[in-house]
């Protein structure tokens, strides 16, 4: 079994955190049929890896067995902002594996959270959509899905690209990552009828990106009655005024 280090993966903040614990179970809502995951956003820059990589972490956390496929093997995100170290001299990776140079085995790297597994993306290819759309990939999904609870494919923006179109037939649904006040909100509906024409369902959007200062309740969370008990108890009061500090700055 090789083995993969990820060396610069920062822990998630509370309020993060609680939103993919929110996540995972709205995820686990849609039905035990739903394991072949697929993350995507209209176009660069809006987090999608960042939101599939702490999905991973999330669920493996849970006990989950999962298994991410970076897919993008256009200009891999995760590769270039987690710093991925294999046991091994050469990080081989899908476009190894869909081209033909090495095995399943070869590019499946246990990773060090618990739980979770990874194949990376690889080296950059020249053809990326022609290899995705081999029925080597949706062998591979097939095996996967087989062998693990979860499945997660982080693809290139479906705004831009075809190759997450491509990846959306072989997976049972679709989360479409969306920046906050970014872009245009045709370009949502478009990137879901995209996904669906290929018969994949749309789980629903994550809003990433959010400044809390432009939400009117940000104010109501941390300073109701309700909630200004359990913030003390578990932070403690340097902590709340420090909160209550940065909700007026943010």
């Amino acid at each position: 079994m090789n083995h993969l280090q990820i060396t610069r993966f920062p822990e998630a903040d509370y309020v993060t955190a609680e939103g993919l614990n929110t996540l995972v179970t709205n995820l686990s809502y849609c039905g035990d049929d739903i394991r072949r995951i697929m993350i995507t956003s209209r176009y660069a820059g809006e987090g999608k890896s960042y939101v599939t990589m702490n999905l991973m972490r999330t669920m493996a956390g849970i006990g989950r067995r999962v298994v991410l496929v970076d897919t993008d093997l256009r200009a891999s995100g995760i590769q270039a902002n987690y710093r991925l170290r294999p046991d091994k001299e050469r990080l081989d990776g899908l476009t190894e594996y869909l081209s033909g140079h090495c095995e399943i085995e070869d590019v499946l790297y246990e990773t060090n959270i618990p739980n979770a597994w990874m194949i990376p993306a690889g080296h950059e290819a020249p053809n990326p959509l022609q290899l995705l759309e081999k029925d080597k990939m949706r062998l591979l999904i097939d095996k996967l899905s087989a062998e693990f609870d979860i499945v997660l494919l982080d693809t290139p923006p479906v705004g831009i690209l075809a190759d997450a179109v491509a990846l959306a037939k072989y997976c049972d649904g679709t989360l479409l990552i969306v920046a906050y006040r970014q872009g245009r909100q045709k370009e949502i509906g478009d990137a879901v009828e995209n996904i669906r024409q290929t018969g994949c369902r749309v789980l629903g959007a994550v809003l990433n990106e959010v400044r809390f200062k432009n939400l009117s309740n940000r104010h109501y969370y941390y300073n109701s009655k309700r909630y200004s008990s359990y913030y003390s108890k578990r932070y403690g009061k340097s902590t709340m005024k420090s909160t209550k500090k940065d909700s007026k700055n943010r």
